[in-house]
């Protein structure tokens, strides 16, 4: 699989099934690993619709076959406003929630792949740091975030719950 075959566009709503089904086995995939996360509900197919709606629904692609969806948003994420710990940088950032990999694409290193293009499209909007936060307990995020040399920087809430979360500086 070469990378340039690989595309990152916004996802639109007649996508939405497609991509429910990949997040709903995300969520089975996370339950099989023994993770609390995704497990009460969220994310749920209204999820993926706000985040097209507003333009933050993205899907990575292999000759129009989905692979990878992801929220990648331009604006601030109001649950990093407050974190117990210290980001990098203060300025703009890109935030990656509700990231789910395809079973068809399990184990090919999407997620890295996906995380590539992120930054790429980062650079090209002149933003320089990605934020995210995963579970504790997403093993398979934490050594993605680990090999694509995110920062650990502390921890956020999100609904009630205490979240890793991780910088990247981009040049």
């Amino acid at each position: 699989m070469s990378i340039t075959e690989l595309q990152l566009r916004k996802a639109t709503l007649s996508e939405v099934p497609k991509i429910w089904e990949i997040i709903q086995d995300a969520i089975e995939q996370r339950r099989l690993e023994g993770s609390k996360q995704w497990q009460d509900g969220y994310p749920n197919e209204l999820s993926i619709t706000n985040d097209i709606n507003n333009g933050f629904g993205y899907v990575l692609t292999e000759n129009e076959t989905i692979l990878c969806y992801a929220a990648i948003i331009f604006d601030i994420e109001p649950a990093y406003e407050e974190i117990e710990g210290k980001w990098l940088t203060n300025g703009d950032y890109v935030v990656v929630h509700r990231i789910a990999v395809s079973k068809l694409a399990k184990g090919k290193g999407i997620a890295t792949k996906l995380f590539q293009k992120i930054e790429d499209l980062a650079v090209q909007q002149n933003v320089y740091s990605i934020k995210v936060d995963t579970n504790f307990d997403n093993i398979p995020m934490l050594k993605i975030l680990d090999k694509l040399n995110y920062t650990y920087c502390g921890e956020v809430y999100f609904r009630g719950g205490a979240r890793r979360a991780y910088e990247k500086q981009l040049s």
